[in-house]
Formats: structure tokens, sequence, C-alpha cells
């Protein structure tokens, strides 16, 4: 299987499977001297982790993370660093009924034809678990962007038909479903509470903003900014829409009303007085606020019967057990965090070299 390798220079490659021994990631191109530990890893995965609330999945993991190289005396040492998570609670028996049968909303299908051959407990490598090894990176690309003041910062926007309507960045680790509006958040449980009722589930939007981000990363062509946050997005399960600023809305705008006028700032630096464009023009960062939308559809694992089709070609009914979660939007936050940061580690890297000054800057005598 390719595939599983994502960046240029901060290499990501993910490993493992939902009922596997672990899951796990190793990150290559991380620059020496970057304070890292276990601990500082952990709270990234403690937000992705089962069984925050009654809207995640019951399955019982620490998701407890174990650095096993690439690190010295709490720094890292430039060399690769692999990172591994133990599978705990698997119960490949709450599967066992779907082995010959292709799920609705699910990969099943598609591994088959493409492989003739299919992991049927939890996913294998398409199951949501396989973002252990993402956040794990990202947590790495983050504390990188860190040093260098840049900070990238995801919630829930939607879920449902319920949008937050105000926004305050403290409340958004107050409350299970990660929104920065409490009476949204509170609608949206209660949302959330019908679905379950109807063994049903629901889809939703993250939202991301990177603050301090330089203006100049990203290339013209076709590795543009956008375009690899595009597909940092579109490489997470179950996202089927992506959108950078405006988005869709810049569709329906004049171009008077999309455009963002520049501005001298008070501290002789190029401002814009509007982020129509998400902080990104031409494939290029312009040094404003980056704003991406993710969109994810609802949790194909539901508890009412649907009709599929199994490998010997027959019309059946399916009811899925097991534990799943009702939405996948909350753990999907931090996920949509961790790959933002790897893309962005990875751009600032490999623009570097876009000027002779920063060779000369580094290597000159």
């Amino acid at each position: 299987m390719a595939g599983s390798t994502y960046g240029t220079i901060f290499r990501v490659t993910t490993w493992g499977e939902s009922h596997g021994k672990g899951i796990g990631v190793v990150v290559d191109g991380c620059p020496a001297g970057l304070p890292l530990s276990e601990e500082l890893i952990q709270p990234f995965l403690d937000r992705r982790k089962p069984g925050q609330s009654r809207f995640t999945t019951k399955r019982a993991e620490s998701d407890s993370v174990a650095i096993l190289s690439g690190v010295f005396e709490g720094k890292t040492t430039g060399t690769p660093i692999s990172m591994v998570v133990f599978n705990q609670d698997q119960h490949s028996k709450d599967y066992s009924n779907i082995a010959e049968l292709y799920r609705p909303g699910h990969a099943d299908y598609g591994f088959d034809v493409k492989y003739g051959f299919r992991d049927y407990r939890g996913g294998g490598r398409s199951s949501g678990r396989e973002t252990i090894g993402r956040v794990a990176a990202g947590a790495i690309a983050a504390l990188l962007l860190e040093q260098l003041g840049v900070k990238v910062l995801a919630y829930s926007r939607s879920i449902g038909p319920v949008e937050m309507e105000t926004f305050d960045e403290q409340e958004i680790l107050n409350n299970k479903l990660y929104m920065p509006d409490a009476a949204a958040a509170e609608r949206a449980a209660a949302y959330l509470e019908e679905c379950m009722a109807h063994k049903d589930s629901s889809g939703g939007v993250v939202e991301c903003i990177v603050k301090g981000m330089p203006a100049g990363v990203g290339e013209p062509v076709f590795d543009k900014l956008d375009a690899r946050l595009g597909q940092a997005m579109f490489s997470i399960g179950a996202v089927k829409g992506v959108e950078i600023g405006d988005g869709f809305a810049a569709a329906r705008a004049k171009g008077s009303e999309n455009n963002d006028a520049f501005v001298m700032g008070e501290d002789g630096s190029i401002e814009k007085l509007t982020n129509h464009a998400g902080g990104i023009l031409g494939g290029i960062s312009d040094g404003s606020d980056i704003v991406i939308r993710a969109a994810f559809k609802p949790t194909p694992s539901i508890a009412s019967p649907q009709s599929t089709v199994n490998r010997s070609g027959e019309n059946v009914d399916l009811e899925i057990h097991g534990r799943h979660d009702p939405i996948i939007v909350p753990r999907a936050v931090v996920v949509v965090e961790a790959m933002t940061a790897i893309t962005l580690v990875d751009e600032l890297l490999m623009g570097m070299g876009s000027r002779l000054e920063n060779v000369k800057n580094v290597w000159g005598n």
C-alpha cells in the first residue's frame, strides 16, 4: 500500500491498524534541538482519544504515546522520530457479522476491489484510529511552530444544523464538543441526543485559524499553500469539503466585495483591511490569519437497519453493532489542527531556500 507518507522535508509516515497491536508514526526532517518529550505530546492525543463524553465511542483507550527514537536528553536529535501507541481495548468480535458485507458509507467495497482483501475489524488502515499517528506528528509540528511565534487553533464551527454565533477561545476546552460558543454547544448536544435516540449520526464543520504565519510561504503553481492544505484536509477520513477564507461564498460575491484592500500598518508593515482570501493569495501566505474549514460527513456506522450487498453479490440487511461515535467532529478538531501544523512546518522548511540571502545566512562565512 502506497500513500502513507506526507510531506517533502518534514515527512510523516503513519502505520498500524485499528485492531492491530498498535498505531504509530515516523517523523523525519525535524530539526535538531527542539525540546520534546512524551509529556509534551500526550495532551494532543488526549484531545482525540475515545471515551471523552457520551458523544464519542466507549472504546477504552489511554492512547499513551511512547517515543522510541530521535530524542536524547529532552531534545530532538535531527534523526527520525518514531512513536507508538499500543492498542488496549480491541473488540474484534463486534465486527464478525460484517466480515462478508460492505458497510454503507465505508471504504469496505473500494478496499476489496483494489486489494482483493480487507481488514474488517474497524476498517484497518481506513479507521479513524489511524489519525493517532497524525496527531502525534502534529504535536511536534505545533511545538516547532510555537518556536516561530505561529499558533494553530481549531474548533467545532458547526454540528449538524447548529452553528456557533459567538467566539470565546477559552470556551473551546470547556465543553466536550470543542465549540467556542457555550450556548451553541448546549444546542448541539441536544441535537446529538436526538440523533442518538433515532440511532443516527451527525456531521459538522471544523474551522482552523493560523495566527502569526509570515508572508511569502508557499509555491505559486502546483504546490500552492492552499492546495497543500486542501490535500492535508482531504486526507483525513470523512472530510467531504474544504474552504479557505470565504470559500464557496466568494463565488457569490463581486470583485469589489471579495478583494482585500492593502494598507500600511502603524508598525510600518503591510496589512489587509479584510481577509476574504483567508490569508493566502496566489498560493502564497500574505501575512494575515490563515482560515481553513473542513466539512465532515456523518459517522457512517449507525445502529439503524441499512440495506447493502455481501461479497457473494446478494442484497442483505445490515445492523452495525459495536462502539461508534455518533459524530466525528469533536475528536477530529485536533486532527485538523495537526495536519495544518504539519503542512505549515513542511512549507516553512521548503521555503528557506527561496532566496540566496537565506542560504547565505545559514551557510555563508
